[in-house]
């Protein structure tokens, strides 16, 4: 798939669906942590006991690259490398793609639940594309952990990916007293579309309908935090026209998720009134959950004579967000893979997350 026609993040994507090598995650990480590598080892030599070739018990860097290698080429996602969900494709919807995939956490106590939701510019990307150091971190420390997928924009338009992202959250509470889930401590993150759909959920008014004969409509869809990467505040072309710059707005998957044919088409009153709902920033309200939000491209002018697409995850995005979240007193961080603080912004995001879940 070429780079451009998806919302993808490189460098924090990486950081999602790639785990790094245990060494050196232990060598820069704090003992929380140095403790979910040495857990996520653990994991993996249960799974894959060739992989440890010395036969020491543990996996050296190059055994760990070796392994990574090897799964890629059996076209495994990476997590593969994850503990078995304690529910695997769980139906939360009458389509095909409404399935989730939830590990339990091993609690006495309801457990709270961070629900992953993948990116992929509504056209494409999987929830088996999380990496398997964020549900182990989980896990540790008494968090559950579910992984979405939901319609493309090919299959259905806007606002299907988001009413399914705010399903799945239903989907879970209803399953509260026989997964074991604190309703009342659900949090969402994720990548790009993901991190849309995240903050769609969050801020938009519960969309519970207690007199559905759906028993799963009748549940809330409101979260208590939200972590996003590279996460997109509008999916408005005209806006981010007017914040950015063109190539932004050009972005083809704007084009799909509307179900429109040209740019020009954004002009047209009803698609005005799309654009403008979907877009998560219209839905903020001095109520809403606190949100970590992270960065990776350059803070800096867009050229006007960049690629359509470029830029869609554009750091102003992120400070649109901080404006409009700060004017109304809700609790917001903003972190850049730049900034050279410790832990790194999306290990800081985690951290935040389950701090935020377990308080």
């Amino acid at each position: 798939m070429k780079p451009h026609i998806l919302l993808l993040l490189p460098v924090l994507g990486a950081w999602l669906s790639a785990p790094s090598s245990p060494l050196r995650a232990q060598q820069s990480t704090t003992t929380d942590q140095a403790k979910t590598v040495q857990l996520l080892q653990k994991e993996v030599l249960k799974r894959y006991p060739e992989s440890d070739k010395d036969k020491d018990g543990k996996l050296s860097a190059a055994e760990w690259g070796a392994l990574q290698l090897d799964l890629k080429k059996r076209g495994l996602p990476p997590s593969a490398l994850a503990p078995k969900p304690a529910q695997p494709n769980a139906r939360y919807g009458p389509h095909e793609r409404n399935v989730l995939d939830f590990w339990k956490a091993e609690t006495k106590e309801p457990a709270p639940v961070l629900v992953f939701i993948h990116g992929g510019g509504f056209l494409a990307g999987n929830k088996d594309h999380i990496a398997p150091q964020s549900i182990v971190q989980c896990l540790a420390n008494g968090v559950s952990f579910a992984s979405i997928n939901y319609r493309y924009s090919s299959q259905a338009i806007y606002p299907a990916p988001m009413l399914d992202g705010a399903r799945a959250i239903q989907f879970l509470r209803s399953k509260a007293k026989e997964w074991n889930i604190d309703p009342k401590r659900i949090g969402a993150f994720g990548g790009s579309a993901g991190a849309g759909i995240s903050m769609w959920v969050g801020f938009h008014e519960d969309l519970a309908k207690p007199d559905s004969s759906d028993p799963i409509e009748r549940e809330s869809s409101r979260l208590l935090c939200i972590g996003t990467l590279g996460g997109q505040g509008t999916y408005d072309p005209l806006v981010i026209k007017e914040w950015i710059g063109l190539p932004p707005a050009q972005h083809p998957a704007l084009i799909a998720l509307y179900g429109v044919k040209t740019f020009e088409d954004f002009s047209k009153p009803e698609i005005r009134k799309l654009a403008t709902d979907a877009a998560a920033m219209t839905h903020l309200t001095k109520d809403d959950p606190p949100l970590f939000m992270v960065y990776s491209e350059a803070d800096e002018r867009v050229p006007a004579t960049a690629k359509p697409g470029f830029a869609i995850h554009h750091p102003i995005f992120g400070h649109k967000l901080k404006e409009s979240m700060d004017s109304l007193g809700i609790e917001n961080v903003y972190r850049h893979t730049d900034d050279k603080k410790t832990p790194a912004a999306p290990q800081a995001m985690m951290d935040w997350l389950i701090g935020k879940l377990k308080e």
